[in-house]
């Protein structure tokens, strides 16, 4: 074909021109059966490369956007150190950016990016990802990952919260607890929303009243509410918190307190941080392999961009990991001392 050009290329071998791009300037994180298709499809149409095109519009930038909606906590180092595995190994870099809960940052990273990545990871619990996407062309590559409710036709990854907050309660229960609190993330967080509604539903199923404190995931928050329920008296013997974060504050605030862990009061979270296996006692969690979640986003980036238009949402199911602050509850007639949770 004369005057053939890369997208005619990329028809032609049904790939995308970001795939085209990299066989072309031999890039090593190239499947060989995909730089086999290209170049074949590049001879039988006679396609020679236009080197002053291709660095204006046309290049692979090696790069991925991050937007997060923070950067501060394990979680979000674990989610980093797990995307940074997978773009590592395909010869990719991560340009990050840090929305703070503010849709305006949000747009304006996306803005930033545009033009200098070949695809976005976005996680926005608490933003409508309508309107981030709604500055972008339909056709950037993205993946979502734990968005809020939205209309975007783009593979996502979710974490199935609400399987895994009814397992820890069932759980919770099955130790002989009763008056189990539920320490939520910040409202209007979907995350914090679906791991609440699996709480309600698997208490209510047990036949047992919710009870619900909100705090903001930060152990800051957990502090304060234990804190809390120790000064008034609050009738609990186990508290279920939305993060690891707040489990861990409410931990130290009820042993600076001298309330038993777990003999006393359980203490549970959520997501399974490198820290709740480290600190003494151990702490009760749900494992969503946070590093797998940020590896897996980078793939599903990595093959939308190669021209596979898989639009699936992939629900991760939480695991039970169950550890030293959740063993079963003491006997009350053995107890030496009585107190707000006896």
């Amino acid at each position: 074909m004369a005057n053939a050009t890369i997208r005619d290329v990329a028809r032609a071998a049904d790939v995308s021109v970001a795939s085209v791009s990299r066989v072309l300037n031999r890039h090593e994180n190239v499947r060989p059966a995909l730089r086999e298709k290209v170049e074949a499809a590049a001879q039988a149409l006679g396609y020679v490369p236009h080197a002053g095109a291709r660095s204006l519009s046309l290049a692979w930038s090696n790069a991925i956007g991050v937007v997060l909606p923070d950067l501060h906590g394990e979680f979000f180092s674990e989610l980093l150190r797990g995307m940074d595995r997978e773009a590592s190994e395909r010869g990719l870099q991560l340009l990050l950016s840090n929305m703070h809960a503010d849709p305006a940052r949000g747009v304006e990273a996306l803005h930033t990016m545009r033009g200098r990545v070949d695809g976005l990871v976005v996680m926005a619990p608490h933003i409508d990802p309508d309107q981030l996407f709604g500055h972008l062309p339909p056709g950037v590559p993205a993946v979502l990952v734990s968005c809020a409710p939205h209309h975007q036709p783009r593979p996502e990854l979710r974490i199935d919260n609400a399987a895994g907050a009814r397992t820890m309660v069932e759980h919770l229960v099955a130790t002989g607890r009763r008056r189990i609190v539920h320490l939520a993330g910040p409202a209007g967080n979907i995350d914090a929303e679906e791991r609440l509604a699996g709480y309600r539903a698997a208490m209510a199923a047990a036949g047992l009243e919710s009870v619900v404190e909100y705090g903001t995931f930060l152990e800051e928050s957990g502090v304060s509410v234990a804190e809390r329920l120790v000064r008034e008296g609050t009738d609990v013997d186990a508290v279920f918190a939305a993060n690891d974060m707040m489990a861990i504050g409410a931990l130290m605030a009820f042993r600076r307190a001298g309330i038993a862990v777990p003999g006393r009061v359980a203490i549970a979270g959520f997501d399974d941080i490198p820290l709740a296996r480290l600190i003494s006692p151990s702490l009760t969690t749900l494992r969503i392999d946070i590093a797998g979640l940020g590896e897996r986003a980078v793939a599903r980036l990595i093959e939308q961009i190669d021209g596979r238009d898989d639009r699936s949402v992939e629900l991760r199911a939480p695991m039970l990991v169950v550890r030293d602050t959740t063993s079963p509850r003491e006997d009350p007639e053995n107890r030496e001392q009585r107190g707000i949770y006896a």
